[in-house]
């Protein structure tokens, strides 16, 4: 588990600051890392990396159905050890590193192509996700990874939500002849986009609770933004400013209509609502999470 850490953003909720600050100022006496490795299926493998101890420590594992637990030394040879329960062991005193290994059943569940896991444990874990899982959401706050693989929850009470693959749809405003393209990336059919200088982009969803994120050129449309949902104000997140674009989120509960609005930065006279092969690349964007600090993770060469 060789990882470079990059810090990018640690934001946290005045309604949970007190253990999530605690679990940060102190650090484990016990545990050098935790890794939560998740796979495309849903399989969780959780790995912790336990210090040198004179004395024998309990370890309290993540929550859920422990299977195939493996407590080894750094040659991988078995290191003797005790189960006070379902979820805690205890580690007897060692003169070596020791590493606990389990796979965790029962903890993520697949409704409408989203993954969601509740997450309670209050050490700093780090969580690798898909490679598909590009965009992931934090208590409700997107995040984008990017080509990182995952991120570290200090706290950790979180809940963790993703979907693989999502869709894509891409759609071209033009103006004489400079082209605009904005993406919309949801598992919600998209219809009817459109473009209106008065009222702003325009386009009708057609799924329940889907989350639904549109990138923006901001040489096209800049902030202050103003997103409605049949016609009323809906709440949003603008999460990425990258110098070239704004990502928005949005997780309408039904289908409807959705309407963006901003300063247009051009005099626009057309728009074409055909969607294009377009394949847009974002640079790196700032992570946002609500409740707990994360950082991304990235792998060393």
């Amino acid at each position: 588990m060789k990882y470079q850490i990059i810090v990018l953003s640690i934001i946290f909720s005045i309604s949970i600051i007190t253990p999530t600050a605690h679990a940060q100022i102190n650090p484990d006496p016990l545990q050098r890392s935790i890794q939560v490795d998740i796979d495309s299926l849903g399989n969780v493998i959780v790995t912790h990396e336990i210090k040198k101890q004179n004395s024998a420590q309990q370890l309290d594992l993540l929550d859920g159905t422990v299977t195939n637990l493996t407590v080894t030394n750094e040659d991988e040879e078995d290191i003797q050890f005790g189960t006070i329960n379902e979820n805690s062991i205890m580690i007897l005193p060692s003169n070596e590193e020791v590493i606990v290994s389990y796979e965790l059943k029962d903890v993520l569940t697949l409704e409408d192509n989203i993954w969601t896991w509740n997450v309670l444990y209050l050490h700093s874990t780090s969580f690798i996700l898909p490679e598909e899982a590009d965009l992931i959401f934090v208590n409700e706050q997107p995040v984008l990874l990017g080509d990182k693989p995952g991120i570290m929850c200090h706290g950790c009470q979180m809940k963790l939500e993703y979907s693989l693959d999502q869709k894509k749809s891409i759609q071209s405003i033009k103006n004489q002849n400079e082209e605009y393209i904005i993406e919309i990336i949801t598992w919600a059919e998209i219809n009817q986009f459109r473009f209106d200088k008065d009222v702003g982009m325009t386009f009708e969803i057609e799924g329940d609770n889907d989350f639904v994120t549109v990138i923006i050129p901001k040489n096209f449309l800049n902030k202050p933004y103003e997103v409605l949902f049949d016609d009323e104000k809906i709440r949003f997140h603008s999460y990425i400013e990258n110098g070239t674009h704004t990502w928005l989120n949005l997780r309408p509960e039904s289908s409807g209509q959705v309407s963006i609005s901003g300063v247009i930065v051009p005099d626009f006279t057309q728009i074409d609502t055909n969607s294009v092969p377009v394949e847009y690349v974002i640079g790196i964007g700032i992570a946002i999470a609500v409740g707990v600090g994360i950082i991304f993770i990235k792998k060393r060469k």
